[in-house]
């Protein structure tokens, strides 16, 4: 994770495919406060708790003025079926190419188990309404997440 986006820095420009195959652009989203999730794999135990975390408290999370996108290198089908079972109520978007990943610098190597490997990075980013970031969680708590962002924590 050497490209690691900090505080101060400028959200990079995106555009991926949602779990529905609408294109979503970051300029979308221009004007607004956004939860930017990224998560390694969708449908997996951690990665749901966080995504339902999130959803349960999506109220509160736009009463602060939030939009929420959960961004993983699943594919448009799979981030449809994870979406569905769940009935989330914010774009997932398919980062096949990783490019929206890569721009925020979060794939990098990790450890499971004694085992190296290369992969995502579960990190959240809260940008602000002129595209800057403010906070960048790194240490997310699954089940209690929307709280961490609300609690500025």
């Amino acid at each position: 994770m050497s490209n690691l986006l900090q505080k101060g820095d400028k959200m990079p420009d995106f555009k991926g495919l949602d779990q529905n195959g609408n294109e979503i652009n970051s300029s979308d989203f221009k004007g607004s406060k956004l939860v930017v999730f990224f998560y390694p794999k969708a449908s997996t135990p951690g990665c749901t708790a966080e995504a339902c975390n999130l959803n349960e408290n999506l109220n509160s999370l736009q009463k602060q003025g939030y939009k929420v996108i959960g961004i993983s290198a699943d594919s448009v089908k799979r981030q449809k079926n994870f979406s569905d079972k769940y009935n989330f109520q914010y774009p997932l978007i398919a980062d096949e190419d990783k490019s929206i990943i890569n721009a925020f610098g979060v794939w990098g190597p990790k450890k499971f188990m004694g085992r190296e490997y290369e992969g995502i990075h579960r990190t959240t980013f809260l940008v602000n309404e002129d595209n800057v970031i403010e906070k960048v969680i790194s240490k997310v708590k699954t089940k209690d997440h929307a709280n961490q962002i609300l609690n500025n924590e």
